[in-house]
């Protein structure tokens, strides 16, 4: 992705922590009907370092399990807001600002490995489940439904892993700007309810990781 200096992110350990709280991700690949992108939640095993590897499934009759060519793009959107220029101190100042949008995205590239083995799909289907029903009162676990009933759904299903071999991160923020209208943006930000898109504007070192 276009890449100026000034918002670029490479620490692998923030890069996974934004994966893993953004979970749903854009899985983009070339086939021999040219590109299709499906919209799946991931898993990421940071092994084998330095970048780890992406870990989904697909269902069956979805094209993107057939025929796919070179390396696939999974691509994680984490906090993101359209930045009015009525927030800057430059609006005041000289007029000369525009309309913007501040956000962080990450994307993952690697080459599409399926793995077409039930127990490996149960197994990852679990450990999907577990990731996202964590912390609630009552968590839901598929032993909560009939196992015929997930038998059939695995079968309907077939699981990959995406080998990370490249990792980028925009963190774009409006570092490029001025420090008043940095702090302009995280005021307005703070006042429409956007605490976490606040923090990531100002800079500050608890929000590296956005949640």
């Amino acid at each position: 992705m276009y890449m100026p200096e000034a918002f670029k992110e490479d620490r692998v350990d923030v890069l996974h922590d934004a994966i893993r709280h953004a979970g749903l991700a854009t899985l983009v690949s070339l086939t021999s009907d040219g590109l299709i992108a499906s919209h799946i939640p991931l898993l990421l095993d940071s092994e084998p370092a330095p970048y780890g590897t992406l870990c989904g499934h697909l269902a069956r009759p979805n094209p993107q399990t057939r025929g796919a060519v070179g390396e696939a793009m999974a691509i994680f959107v984490g906090p993101n807001s359209y930045i009015t220029p009525s927030w800057y101190a430059t609006k005041h100042e000289t007029g000369k600002v525009v309309p913007t949008w501040n956000y962080v995205a990450i994307h993952a590239y690697g080459p599409l490995e399926f793995i077409d083995d039930p127990e490996h799909t149960r197994q990852h289907i679990e450990q999907l489940t577990d990731r996202h029903e964590a912390g609630r009162a009552a968590p839901w676990a598929t032993t909560d439904a009939p196992e015929e009933f997930i038998a059939a759904l695995v079968r309907g299903i077939i699981g990959f892993r995406l080998p990370i071999q490249r990792l980028e991160g925009k963190w774009k923020m409006g570092q490029n700007r001025p420090l008043a209208d940095r702090l302009g943006v995280a005021k307005g930000l703070e006042q429409e309810g956007q605490s976490r898109m606040a923090d990531l504007a100002r800079g500050d070192k608890a929000s590296e990781v956005p949640a």
